[in-house]
């Protein structure tokens, strides 16, 4: 089922994963000093091509990104930080102070940091004799999470890579993709840009540097398709900005801008002109203040556009219109009364299929829900979170909704509406009263207790079936109360704290299926819970 929530809760989905993050993770931001440039940059160097680097020998906290990487940090602040903000096992990567090129594997053991030399001879990456390395990345890889002696101090102590430390990007500028692959830019930058579109990312052949990828055409051969234009941009020691050579920049926004005002000539003759950004929308969890704070201004000088919060909800308005993922089920004949809004219908492929129905009564298997796994490539319930949204209950799809959650056995539902609200019927009450028990379907539900909080009520429920020799289950029911229609809570903090509860409660059952979550319509409260909670779980363990 699409997410189509308010522009309202996009933001407040943003609010609220900032909270987490300002709450439980102490920031350190860096600003960088903005300096008057007038110098002109051309003509440039040609630089190496970017070395590729496979995804597929990563695991998945670092293939999507050297998150371990920190340019510009002494050894005393490697210690502060990971003693700081680390854990036994955490670890990053700086450059080397004494050995120019080579780097410093640093690691909290305990309350004490470990710092292990990588050698850098131009060729390969290793620690002074031991496994050779294409990429720094590769190396760290090798190393993390491996538990029992591949790391030993002097001692004979293992060393052990659990977790990075996350870097925070140096800018905050939309134009900054971060870990981005060479091959990813590219193909980004041909199927969205057009000429003059740029966007600029971490090196990888070259750890602690960047690099500027721009559309720009073919010189010799105009009426082709246009190509990606890659430039190589250097951190050196005193935290200067260059292109190989040349005027120094105080930092990557001063050289980008200098860029815009003044095109670029390689030796080869390709002008390379940065017209336009494309803007980022995936950011580093330690980045989120800074990022925030960009997209709450306005996107050019004269304070008329609209903001990026805006801009960055509309995109995803539009890519929900392209996405048309077939929704047949939901439009036969015999399935449209089951649904509460006649454009609101489950996708065929994830939509949840109930088994156990009568195959004699067409439709009997259909309702209108989808599972959402936090990890889209998965397929089957497994590692990761699995959510089950749907609409709020019609009194027709009443037993249907029960018999879901016996069939995927459900232990947490989350409902995130009031049964009527401003007049209008959201959702029908569909759990017996207190201490009754009633029969849905070939599915008895027992209320066994109510507990009220500030914002919502948790009430204990006992399922089974009469026709089945099996125990009672208990399914917690949670109801939130602080979500206006139309609207958000009046701060994020609530919602995080009640997601806390129904984590807890999630955890405390082992074996428990998919949380099932619904609003009214299902797509707009629903949706916004769903993210927030997978956002926060990806920041808490990365």
């Amino acid at each position: 089922m699409p997410w189509q929530g308010s522009d309202f809760e996009a933001s407040f989905l943003v609010a609220a994963v900032w909270g987490c993050w300002t709450a439980s993770v102490p920031l350190t931001p860096t600003t960088p000093n903005p300096s008057d440039v007038s110098a002109h940059l051309c003509p440039w160097d040609p630089v190496a091509p970017l070395l590729p680097h496979s995804p597929q020998s990563q695991p998945v906290a670092i293939a999507r990104g050297r998150l371990w990487f920190h340019p510009n940090i002494s050894g005393v602040e490697a210690e502060k930080l990971l003693l700081s903000r680390g854990q036994h096992g955490s670890f990053l990567v700086r450059p080397s102070k004494s050995c120019r090129g080579s780097f410093t594997l640093s690691v909290r053991r305990h309350n004490e940091v470990a710092h292990i030399n990588v050698q850098n001879t131009g060729d390969y990456y290793d620690l002074y004799g031991g496994e050779k390395f294409a990429t720094l990345a590769e190396l760290v890889h090798h190393y993390t999470g491996q538990r029992g002696g591949l790391l030993r101090e002097h001692s004979g102590a293992p060393v052990e890579l659990q977790q990075p430390l996350g870097y925070q990007n140096p800018v905050s500028e939309r134009w900054y993709h971060g870990h981005l692959s060479g091959k990813e830019a590219e193909q980004l930058l041909m199927e969205k840009g057009r000429l003059g579109t740029f966007l600029v990312q971490e090196s990888r052949s070259h750890p602690g540097d960047f690099m500027l990828s721009v559309l720009t055409p073919r010189p010799e051969k105009a009426d082709l398709q246009p190509r990606v234009t890659h430039t190589m941009i250097h951190f050196q020691p005193d935290g200067k900005y260059d292109v190989g050579g040349g005027v120094q920049f105080d930092s990557l926004t001063d050289l980008v801008e200098h860029c815009r005002k003044n095109p670029m000539v390689k030796k080869s003759g390709t002008v390379v002109q940065l017209k336009q950004p494309l803007k980022a929308t995936r950011i580093n969890a330690a980045s989120i203040e800074s990022r925030v704070q960009e997209l709450s201004g306005p996107t050019d000088a004269s304070g008329k556009a609209k903001q990026g919060f805006w801009e960055e909800f509309e995109m995803l308005q539009q890519q929900g219109c392209r996405l048309l993922y077939p929704r047949k089920e939901g439009q036969r004949l015999e399935n449209l009364p089951k649904n509460r809004y006649k454009n609101i219908l489950p996708f065929d492929t994830t939509r949840v299929t109930l088994r156990d129905a009568d195959d004699t009564v067409p439709g009997a298997d259909y309702i209108n829900a989808n599972y959402v796994r936090s990890d889209p490539e998965k397929t089957a319930h497994g590692p990761g979170k699995v959510y089950i949204a749907t609409q709020g209950c019609l009194q027709s799809t009443v037993a249907a909704f029960w018999a879901m959650v016996h069939q995927e056995n459900t232990r947490v539902i989350v409902m995130a509406t009031r049964e009527v609200e401003r007049g209008r019927n959201k959702c029908f009450w569909y759990w017996p009263e207190l201490q009754g028990s009633q029969e849905y379907g070939r599915v008895r539900i027992s209320n066994l207790a109510e507990y009220q909080a500030q914002d919502y009520c948790v009430r204990e429920l006992q399922v089974w079936r009469p026709d089945q020799e099996e125990p009672r289950r208990t399914v917690k029911h949670y109801q939130y109360f602080s979500w206006p229609d139309h609207g958000v809570p009046a701060e994020p903090s609530g919602v995080l704290g009640f997601l806390d509860e129904v984590n807890r409660a999630q955890s405390s059952m082992p074996g428990a299926g998919p949380v099932v979550v619904h609003c009214s319509a299902g797509i707009g409260r629903t949706g916004t819970i769903i993210v927030i909670d997978v956002l926060v779980d990806l920041i808490r363990r990365r």
